[in-house]
Formats: C-alpha cells, structure tokens, sequence
C-alpha cells in the first residue's frame, strides 16, 4: 500500500511537467508566462534535489502540484483572461474576473502547509496556537513579498507589466491579494492541519 502512495510524489510531477510544457507553446504573452511559471520552473529541481534528504508528505506534495497547475494556467491565458474565470464572473455576477484571487487565495493556502511542515519536522514547534500564529505570519510574508515583485515588475516594465499584474482596475488589488493570502492560510490549517498530522506520522514512519 505505501509503495503505490509513493508514486504521489512523481505522478504530481509528471501532470505540472506535461502541463507546463503545453502551456508553454502558445501562451497569450510569453513574458508573462515566463513571470507566472517562474515558481513552478524553480520549484520541481528544488523538490528533485531535496527529495532524497528531505521528502515530503504526500499531501504536501499533492498541493504543490495543484498550486502548479494554478500558475501555469494562468500563465498561458494571464490572470485577467483565464476562461475559468470568466465563467466564474458570470456564474457569481462579479465584476471582475476572480482568477487572481483564486491564485492568491492558493498563495496563502499552500504554503501554510509548507510552513507547517519545515516548522514541525525542523524546529521545537508542535501543533497548537503558537505554530498556527507563526504559519500564518510565513504566509502573509509570502504574499507581502510577491506583492513587492509584483511593483518591482511594474517600475522597471511600465504598461508591459500590466497583464502579470491583472489589477483590473482595482485599486486595492494589493489589499485585496493579501487578505485572500490570510483566508487560505488560516482555511487551510483550519481545514487540514489534523491530516496533515497523519501524514507527518506515516511519513516518520516510513523512514524509521
């Protein structure tokens, strides 16, 4: 049983890695595909070279694949123009497209599990209060710096920014960003903190 969970890990690369190729073909700006993907292009060597030292929970895994996919969609159609939000907008009467703040959401959502997980396996942290606390000040860190590169983008490439940025108009985007950071890091942990447990088990386990 534990053999076919193994497998997570390298089936999650193999969907992000087709995906990523494809999406690359003809993305609708190709800058901007390139600033979306950066994470994901960063990310798979990172996971390959640590994974032998420092594997992590299958669930862990799971999400990073789905953050990926997240990127790499909105990459190939930018923020503003992914179909899915348009359908979205229509579905719920938005004003805007919801794609970024779905992306953001996940920002904060996904990396929360992440700071779990190093805070847990690398420091005296154990579940409760404090460690909830500190995952959620990692996340908003996160999010406040991609915000930053974000402005950075938009200083050095002007206009040429304006679809990696997918403001939209909106003038609190960047408030806007941060608060959806904060609901997915506290749903996350709130959601998943006692699966996530489980697997740091299993996976302590597995390598004892």
């Amino acid at each position: 049983m534990e053999t076919g969970r193994s497998l997570v890990p390298w089936v999650a690369l193999g969907v992000v890695s087709v995906a990523l190729a494809v999406s690359g073909v003809h993305p609708h700006d190709r800058l901007t595909w390139l600033l979306e993907v950066a994470p994901v292009v960063i990310g798979i060597p990172l996971l390959l070279a640590t994974g032998r030292t420092f594997p992590l929970s299958h669930l862990l895994y799971a999400l990073l694949a789905i953050h990926a996919l997240i990127l790499i969609y909105g990459g190939a159609y930018t923020y503003a123009r992914v179909p899915l939000g348009f359908w979205m907008q229509d579905w719920l009467d938005l004003a805007r497209n919801p794609y970024d703040r779905l992306g953001h959401f996940a920002q904060g959502f996904v990396p929360a599990i992440a700071a779990r997980e190093i805070l847990l396996r690398r420091s005296p942290l154990r579940p409760g209060k404090w460690l909830a606390f500190l995952v959620v000040c990692v996340c908003l860190a996160i999010s406040a710096t991609y915000e930053l590169i974000e402005w950075l983008s938009a200083v050095i490439m002007g206009q040429g920014a304006d679809e990696f940025l997918g403001t939209q108009g909106d003038s609190f985007d960047t408030q806007a960003d941060m608060a959806m950071a904060l609901l997915g890091a506290v749903i996350a942990q709130a959601v998943l903190a006692r699966r996530h447990d489980r697997d740091l088990t299993r996976l302590a386990l597995m390598r004892g």
